[in-house]
């Protein structure tokens, strides 16, 4: 088992495997393609592609990575099967509710009505023959919190298969997972998911086999303001904190399926 903090989550593989030394090789580049990928997604990053991309497409087309055209359409194609409810164009609410700076506060609706222009996956022009993303109103940013942890967990699983590892369990900030195989002797990966309303205790267990499960809870990040607790969770249609779900886990075959 290792672990390393990336992308503002600890990624964390374990292996079996017959031969250690092989399996520590194979997590260690498992941990690299997460390094790699925060450069290439970070909305933290100055020198990240999707840094470049929220610099400049809102001016002109950017000509970007296939791989980061790639994620870019799959995230429109989750957007366009969710009516909206999924949008990567919510950085700006992320920041005026404060979550970014670990604090938080509920913004209040003029604020929300002048970010809500820029929100809508709909400002976001993908070119798939020139590879180019425009970003269709200055206020745009786009942001992969909701998402980008699965598009890495799903790259890490592929080193891992590459360097014929054939039983891991690889995890992003304990909220996304991938099981790959299973545990020696164990018909899948045991995961335990956790009780919204007591986080040290276990709502539930699935066992996983080649397969994810992500979880996304208002225990996780939220605040107390106007006698009741906000959800860190923003409603990219409304502005506002969602509301009226503690906790939901979503198993699916790949992690970036079960992120979205």
């Amino acid at each position: 088992e290792c672990s390393a903090y990336i992308m503002g989550s600890t990624f964390s593989v374990v292996a079996y495997g017959e031969h250690s030394e092989q399996l520590e090789s194979a997590i260690d580049k498992a941990l690299d393609e997460a390094r790699r990928l925060d450069r290439m997604l970070s909305n933290f990053r100055a020198d990240s592609e999707l840094t470049h991309v929220n610099r400049l497409a809102g001016h002109r087309p950017v000509k970007v990575s296939g791989e980061l055209f790639d994620f870019l359409s799959a995230c429109a194609s989750y957007s366009r099967a969710s009516e909206g409810t999924f949008d990567i164009t919510v950085g700006p609410l992320i920041k005026l509710a404060g979550f970014y700076r670990g604090a938080g506060r509920i913004p209040n609706h003029d604020e929300v009505a002048l970010a809500l222009p820029g929100v809508s996956y709909r400002n976001v022009v993908l070119d798939e023959k020139r590879k180019t993303v425009r970003l269709t109103n200055a206020k745009v940013e786009l942001d992969p919190g909701g998402v980008g942890k699965g598009f890495d967990v799903d790259k890490m699983t592929e080193v891992l298969k590459q360097e014929q590892v054939e039983s891991a369990l690889v995890s992003a900030g304990g909220s996304t997972l991938y099981a790959l195989g299973a545990p020696p002797g164990k018909a899948g990966w045991k995961v335990s998911i956790k009780d919204p309303r007591r986080p040290s205790k276990t709502a539930d267990s699935v066992y996983l086999k080649n397969e994810s499960i992500s979880t996304s809870g208002s225990y996780e990040k939220s605040l107390w303001a106007g006698g009741k607790i906000w959800s860190h969770i923003i409603d990219p249609r409304t502005g506002h904190p969602s509301e009226g779900t503690l906790s939901v886990s979503i198993v699916a075959a790949r992690a970036l399926d079960s992120e979205a």
